[in-house]
């Protein structure tokens, strides 16, 4: 569960370094003063058709990378 005020957002990953072999999305929060951390809550998948379904089941909405992006980003979801 995550404070008030607090965004939580989930970024999805190809294949970062820690997970060389999957997709894996991450749960970020940002709190209102606009610090952000990096949870412990991680979901992984061999594909990223699974690592969407799972974020669309919580009622989620995918935001496309920005171009600032670390390429290794694919996408956030809100």
């Amino acid at each position: 569960m995550t404070e008030e005020g607090v965004l939580s957002l989930w970024v999805v990953y190809d294949h970062p370094i820690d997970y060389p072999d999957a997709y894996v999305a991450r749960l970020h929060e940002v709190s209102g003063a606009g610090r952000q951390r990096v949870t412990h809550h991680v979901l992984t998948a061999d594909n990223l058709t699974e690592i969407r379904a799972a974020l669309a089941a919580f009622g989620l909405t995918r935001i496309s990378r920005s171009v600032e992006d670390d390429p290794v980003i694919v996408e956030t979801w809100l």
